[in-house]
């Protein structure tokens, strides 16, 4: 069976390399629980150097973006090459926080075939606006997964590549007031059913499905075991070397 996965969006934290490294050292105590996940975690451009080295193996790098652009001279880009020397594992696409500056599902299509061609796995974000009761939302999802997995072959992309479902709505809520897991398994249950019909069954059911949003000790228990999805997406839990063991220990006791 495939471990749990764990991605730890660290997004512009923490404030400092000092604060940067403390927080590693604590994560750090905790080595052994977190060989029996796929972690990997994604901090800020600016601590890379740090984060790849003190990953040990019981961890592996991340990034919160990844440019389409092939190498060369673009002020202010990282390309994907610069990502690889640092040994840049997976690549968060189209995360909501992105889409909301105003990137469109068609560039993400093309970050998408980028990390693909650099080994790097993409762990494409998706998820509605709202929820609203008549269910609109789910033809929101349809044609976001479609634009953005636009072009890329079943046979031999599809299988590379992992989704993160994450309902913005959701996000920045209390664990009580988020998704609950008859919600979140109805989703789940959709994307499975869009991917069948944009490629096949068995490539729907080999794609690892994320959940973010929201994501605590308090919730993780339930929305783990009982919606089908192979980890979470975690955002500001992860920066609490305490609420990251929390997290991490519920998904090996399921």
């Amino acid at each position: 069976m495939a471990k749990p996965i764990l991605v730890a969006n660290w997004k512009n934290h923490p404030n400092s390399l000092s604060e940067t490294m403390v927080l590693l050292r604590e994560i750090a105590k905790s080595a052994k629980l977190y060989k029996k996940l796929s972690l990997f975690v994604a901090p800020p451009f600016t601590y890379f150097e740090s984060v790849s080295e003190r990953l040990g193996n019981f961890g592996q790098l991340a990034s919160q973006n990844i440019s389409s652009l092939s190498p060369g001279n673009y002020t202010g880009q990282v390309t994907p090459d610069i990502l690889k020397s640092f040994g840049t594992k997976l690549s968060i696409i189209g995360h909501s926080e992105r889409r909301g500056f105003g990137e469109t599902s068609e560039h993400i299509a093309k970050k998408i075939k980028t990390a693909l061609h650099c080994s790097i796995i993409p762990l494409v974000c998706i998820g509605e606006m709202s929820r609203d009761p008549d269910g609109e939302y789910f033809e929101f999802l349809r044609d976001e997964l479609k634009s953005s997995l636009a072009g890329l072959n079943p046979k031999t992309d599809i299988s590379k590549l992992m989704l993160a479902y994450e309902p913005v709505w959701a996000i920045g809520k209390h664990a009580q007031d988020a998704i609950t897991p008859a919600n979140l398994s109805q989703s789940v249950i959709f994307i499975k059913k869009v991917l069948t019909d944009m490629f096949n069954r068995v490539v729907a059911e080999h794609v690892p499905i994320l959940y973010g949003g929201s994501v605590e000790p308090a919730n993780i228990g339930p929305l783990f075991s009982e919606t089908g999805i192979k980890g979470f997406l975690v955002g500001h839990a992860s920066l609490n070397a305490k609420s990251l063991k929390a997290i991490a220990e519920s998904l090996i006791s399921k």
